[in-house]
């Protein structure tokens, strides 16, 4: 083990001689790509950079714990005890008069552990955030504050806003200066959510707690009759896995993973150890992978099915009966659970297939709850012949893992534009994870500024419950995804893995929408 190890230091040491040595023929090639336009068709495509060439590392299952190639084989979640109830986090309120909002980025503690106090970052609070709710039509004001000790960004994941008020990298906000944001809600109702996105800081920032969830509502979510009664039947929860040191602190350097951070403790909402009480009623779980790299695959402990009734960006056109759903990083998914026709005699509990572990455990009263619904048509989400007629302007290529991840073989360059768009006009993109000789890992592929449609998974129509609006998709090793992406508003927008460790080592580019 120890010998495998040392052979990829010497292996990366040597790479970073080879770069210092030829510097300057590095650098020019990067100023000469700078200046040109990386939209490809089918022939620029084919002379994309080869990327890196990961056959030497010959890693085996004992370095799996450290490098997770695949996600195959990772740290195992810790079961959920159930002790403690379930925290619903608190709605933000607004000046009624202006619907102006106030979101603070703050350092705090928090007591995670019973008689503990960890070390936190939250929004308005010691850890995570509160729930924003929009309604489609709003003219929104956001008042946006640092109040940490070091650079950060509000970003709105999900939302369509303009490039200026995005939150990417470039609008970072120095400790206790503060911004005032303002854009119009034009998407339908959608289970969105907010992060940081500063350059080099992300992944760290969002592990240490920087992360809550937004609801836009429209007529139609209204007219539904689907569960919505905010901490009862409509419940959100973030789900994310962090490593605590013998302090019980998160000691996020010593965590971290080039590969993508992977903790053994489950925290829903913030709560270890959490239990849901529910009623005998359908229950609608608004479920958020808010992890730096985990995958999740939801299951019943008891093998019942539900029924999911929206994804990233909007409701489903009809609801879609399942046995379990995979969420990667910063994907979401509204489900209903139906208590009221369950074995409530059972142990019932929701847990992550991926490794067997126990995530919320439910406590079944024998009261009945509201009576709502599960309409049969939902939505009116369609793809139209001309945009499947559309080719292909854009192709990218995700390949790599740890520090040596690419995007069409090049690493983020902020300075560096990869791809323009017209504003208001659809364009297919084209998305290929390439394999190396280790096969690879799965790529969740987000971008910014948009909610887009998933025209096809190598060559076929994507399964039913992913025919909806989506802004952050699952790409697996070897696999070819189309979308149809419009942007609403002008500015410059970024695309990236969502394994955040990955976004930081350069797995990300740019859109620049004009």
């Amino acid at each position: 083990m120890k010998r495998k190890i040392l052979l990829i230091v010497f292996i990366s040491l040597l790479t970073a001689l080879v770069l210092s040595a030829c510097g300057g023929n590095v650098e020019s090639t990067l100023e000469e790509e700078s200046s040109e336009n990386m939209n490809m068709n089918e022939e620029e495509s084919d002379s994309m950079e080869e990327g890196m060439d990961h056959s030497t590392m010959d890693m085996d299952d004992d370095a799996m714990e450290n490098g997770h190639m695949s996600h195959d084989e990772v740290i195992s979640l810790n079961d959920s005890t159930g002790e403690n109830k379930l925290k619903i986090p608190s709605v933000l309120e607004n000046d009624k008069e202006e619907v102006v909002y106030t979101v603070r980025a703050q350092k705090g503690e928090t007591e995670i552990f019973d008689g503990t106090k960890t070390k936190t970052y939250g929004y308005n609070g010691s850890f995570l955030g509160p729930v924003i709710r929009f309604s489609k039509g709003d003219t929104v004001k956001i008042r946006t504050i640092n109040e940490l000790d070091e650079e950060t960004t509000f970003h709105w994941h999900g939302l369509e806003v303009s490039g200026e008020a995005d939150g990417g990298p470039h609008n970072s906000l120095k400790p206790g200066e503060e911004e005032l944001i303002e854009f119009e809600v034009t998407q339908e109702a959608s289970t969105l959510w907010f992060h940081p996105h500063p350059e080099g800081k992300t992944s760290e920032q969002v592990y240490n707690g920087l992360a809550g969830l937004i609801y836009i509502e429209d007529d139609n979510s209204k007219s539904l009759g689907l569960p919505d009664e905010y901490g009862k039947n409509d419940i959100p929860l973030i789900f994310q896995d962090k490593t605590f040191d013998d302090e019980k602190q998160l000691n996020y350097s010593a965590a971290m993973n080039e590969d993508g951070t992977i903790g053994d403790t489950s925290l829903i909402n913030g709560t270890l150890n959490s239990e849901l009480t529910v009623n005998k009623e359908k229950v609608r779980l608004r479920l958020l992978n808010g992890s730096n790299a985990r995958n999740y695959t939801f299951k019943l402990n008891t093998g019942d099915s539900f029924v999911q009734v929206a994804t990233d960006g909007g409701f489903l056109n009809e609801p879609a009966t399942l046995n379990e759903i995979t969420l990667t990083p910063s994907e979401r998914a509204e489900i209903v659970i139906d208590f009221s026709q369950l074995n409530t005699e059972e142990e019932l509990a929701l847990i992550n297939e991926e490794d067997g572990s126990i995530l919320l455990p439910f406590d079944v009263t024998d009261q009945r709850g509201e009576d709502s619904s599960i309409p049969e048509e939902m939505n009116d989400f369609s793809i139209t012949e001309e945009e499947m007629k559309l080719p292909v302007t854009k192709k990218v290529e995700l390949f790599g893992m740890m520090d040596q991840v690419t995007i069409n073989g090049k690493k983020f360059d902020r300075e560096r534009i990869d791809f323009t768009q017209e504003q208001g006009v659809t364009e297919i993109w084209e998305i290929y994870n390439k394999p190396d000789e280790m096969g690879g890992m799965i790529h969740p592929f987000h971008i910014h500024g948009a909610q887009f449609k998933i025209l096809s998974r190598n060559g076929e129509e994507p399964p039913a419950n992913e025919r909806g609006w989506k802004d952050t998709i699952s790409v697996e090793p070897d696999e070819t995804v189309k979308i149809a992406v419009q942007f609403k508003h002008k500015g410059v927008y970024m695309f990236h893995c969502h394994i955040l460790e990955h976004e930081e080592n350069g797995m990300m580019g740019q859109v620049k929408v004009e």
